[in-house]
């Protein structure tokens, strides 16, 4: 796709990338990358130039971006959670791919990036699996809602276990209830929803912008107000070495 879009998202640039190499890592947030960390965006794109101002501005907001410049390379690149696809390649037709990738994933979050702004092109998009699409020109902030908004759909999709047990620590899902050791303990539902997100994954570093996408809904909200509701949920547990954490990146709930 030509269709300009740098202009659009704030701070974009242009980084170098080295020709007949397909697909990039791009984060510029530091960090862990260990796979489940970050939210993991692939970028379908075969223009360098858009690739590298959404790469950019999507690595600012704490995604792990991976590019892929055709299908050949899409299909072959890592699993993620969220692909942004254009529709137009060289070695293919992105609807196919698109068809594609929702076979191999019901859980995947997909949004057409498309200079085609006819509805046949976008209604054929939705029907082969996209979630979403966005015309070009579009602005970070109206992409960033878009994404967001897949990505809690996804979630709500996805299957939650009723019950969570991570050493002496209980959780009851549905019935949003947690002991320590046999004794009740009483959470805000902020803190029960905290406490869930960690405990999906005991022993794993989950990032704050994941915390704030799971309980927020949002990756925009200030970032003390995680650490606050941490704080309290420490307390309450009445053992603050359950939640640790991980300096510039986020908490891990201790999975022993």
């Amino acid at each position: 796709m030509r269709a300009p879009v740098a202009d659009h998202l704030p701070g974009a640039v242009a980084t170098g990338v080295s020709p007949g190499q397909p697909v990039w890592h791009h984060s510029l947030t530091g960090g862990s990358t260990v796979e489940g960390v970050r939210v993991r965006v692939l970028l379908v794109e075969d223009d360098r130039r858009v690739a590298a101002a959404l790469s950019s501005a999507l690595g600012r907001r704490g995604y792990q971006v991976e590019h892929a410049a055709t299908v050949a390379a899409a299909l072959a690149a890592a699993p993620c959670d969220l692909v942004l696809l254009d529709l137009t390649l060289p070695d293919g037709d992105g609807t196919e791919l698109c068809r594609e990738l929702r076979r191999r994933s019901a859980q995947i979050g997909i949004i057409a990036v498309t200079a085609r702004g006819e509805e046949r092109d976008r209604v054929l998009g939705l029907r082969l699996g996209a979630d979403d699409y966005v015309v070009k020109p579009f602005s970070m902030v109206e992409l960033q809602a878009r994404i967001e908004a897949v990505l809690r759909r996804a979630a709500r999709a996805a299957p939650e276990p009723d019950r969570i047990t991570a050493g002496g620590l209980r959780i009851d899902v549905a019935a949003r209830t947690v002991t320590v050791d046999d004794r009740p303990v009483t959470l805000t539902r902020k803190e029960f929803d905290i406490l869930v997100s960690l405990a999906r994954q005991p022993g794993t570093v989950v990032p704050r912008e994941r915390i704030l996408l799971d309980v927020w809904g949002t990756t925009w909200a200030d970032r003390h107000t995680v650490e606050v509701h941490v704080g309290s949920l420490r307390s309450k547990l009445g053992d603050s070495r359950l939640v640790e954490t991980v300096r510039g990146v986020g908490y891990r709930l201790r999975g022993e």
